[in-house]
């Protein structure tokens, strides 16, 4: 087991096929994303161009296409690994916990609360939700703070969208995140390992930013619970605590917001939590990081490889400083 805060060294425990949930997913508009039974359970379906070709790049994986504007050109890692291999401490400690389980926990009906300093403040229920946008297809690398990796085929409907539809009011300056705390479903909440509920928080500015994803979906199927479901944040330049799971609310607030990693250990886990290869971690290197899957270690890269997308947000901030 690796425990909270220890760097990765060890390869993978063995892990569960990908998980499926084969109920039906409530769509509230099929004009937006559709949604097909198929044998293996609910398969979401986006809006893509027509004309790409499918590409399968790593064993096993079904052949899906990833060649947008904000896609990754890596091989995408085994479902068996991205399904299996998680840090989510509310079902347990272990990487192999939440698979195990995370399956106790009903996703729906499940309604997120969006408030604080906007416009159009409301409580809308996750089908409701997700029907309001086009669903996009992502791959984007993850990278632990613990120094693994993995390269993940995500489907969601960008942040800025569902802010620019409640519109924030001129004090917004933050997004806080809040996730759910039910010991009754996630037995990992009854030990005090962290605070809960767990929470985390952007800066506005890098909450619009295009690659800051709402996940729904993995793999053009329903988010499995170990992942996140029903709704997640994807931020693919920081690493992936900020990522925060089962999202109950969003609130646009003026002052920075608490979160729960920086609350728990500031001299350790920054607010900002930009992949930087520079800046270690007090008590190991994140230098280098090990792509679950893959033998040996690989450097790591600023910004997690999406420098050219984000570093304009940081400008003038000490990164040093403010990890």
């Amino acid at each position: 087991m690796t425990p909270p805060g220890k760097p990765d060294t060890a390869p993978p425990p063995a892990a569960r096929p990908d998980l499926t949930r084969r109920d039906l997913l409530r769509q509230g508009g099929l004009a937006a994303a559709g949604a097909v039974v198929l044998a293996g359970g609910l398969e979401l379906v986006s809006r893509r161009p027509s004309g790409r070709a499918a590409v399968a790049t790593a064993p096993g994986q079904p052949a899906r296409v990833y060649t947008g504007p904000y896609d990754t050109r890596e091989p995408v890692s085994a479902l068996a690994d991205i399904t299996g291999y998680n840090n989510y401490y509310e079902f347990g400690l272990d990487k192999s916990d939440p698979a195990r389980t995370a399956g106790m926990l009903k996703t729906r009906p499940w309604t997120v609360q969006i408030g604080g300093l906007v416009r159009k403040p409301q409580t809308v229920d996750i089908d409701t939700l997700q029907s309001w946008f086009p669903l996009e297809d992502r791959l984007y690398r993850m990278r632990c703070v613990e120094g693994w990796s993995l390269v993940i085929p995500w489907m969601g409907f960008p942040l800025a969208a569902l802010l620019r539809r409640i519109e924030p009011t001129s004090g917004a300056k933050y997004v806080r995140f809040v996730s759910l705390a039910d010991p009754k479903q996630m037995p990992g909440v009854r030990d005090p390992v962290l605070e809960w509920p767990y929470q985390e928080g952007l800066r506005l500015d890098e909450a619009m930013n295009p690659l800051a994803l709402l996940a729904v979906g993995l793999d053009g199927k329903v988010l499995p619970n170990q992942n996140g479901a029903p709704l997640r944040l994807v931020v693919p330049w920081k690493y992936g605590f900020k990522n925060i799971k089962a999202i109950t609310h969003i609130e646009l607030v003026a002052e920075r917001p608490k979160t729960t990693w920086s609350t728990a250990t500031p001299d350790e886990y920054g607010f900002y939590a930009n992949v930087n290869p520079a800046v270690d971690h007090p008590r190991w290197s994140q230098a280098t990081e090990r792509r679950i899957g893959d033998l040996g270690r690989r450097a790591t890269l600023p910004f997690n490889g999406y420098g050219e997308q984000v570093s304009g947000l940081y400008t003038g901030l000490d990164l040093r400083r403010n990890f």
